[in-house]
């Protein structure tokens, strides 16, 4: 007795199974990324109901392309800067100082002035900054 073999080989791979996996994995890949993603937990300052009725003095700072200092459009050197900031200190300790940097003007100027405040122990300061284009 001669057994007949009809057994042909595959020539196509079946790629459901392949395609059912892949979905799988699609679907928990995108569960875990929108549950992992948390927003940032902020204190954001809330307005008081009342304007402000306090006045302090402002003082503008501006180290311009040649490091020239200026403290409100006057030239000043680094130890007069220091005197004015020390002076108004004592008036009020409660001013604010502006540092305005030309966009040319050497780092170390502005450096050299942000350690001078920082030295004096000047808490309101701030940096002046402008629009492009302006």
């Amino acid at each position: 007795m001669q057994v007949k073999n009809d057994i042909q080989p595959y020539d196509t791979i079946n790629i459901t199974p392949m395609l059912d996996l892949a979905y799988v994995l699609l679907v928990i890949f995108i569960l875990m990324t929108t549950a992992g993603v948390q927003g940032l937990t902020m204190n954001l300052p809330k307005p008081s109901s009342k304007p402000s009725t306090e006045h302090h003095d402002v003082k503008i700072v501006q180290v311009q392309e040649g490091g020239a200092i200026l403290v409100n459009g006057i030239g000043v050197s680094a130890a007069e800067l220091e005197a004015q900031l020390n002076a108004a200190k004592a008036k009020d300790s409660q001013f604010s100082v502006m540092i305005k940097g030309d966009a040319h003007a050497p780092y170390a100027g502005i450096i050299a002035v942000i350690d001078l405040i920082t030295r004096l122990e000047i808490k309101n300061v701030g940096l002046v900054t402008a629009r492009i284009g302006t």
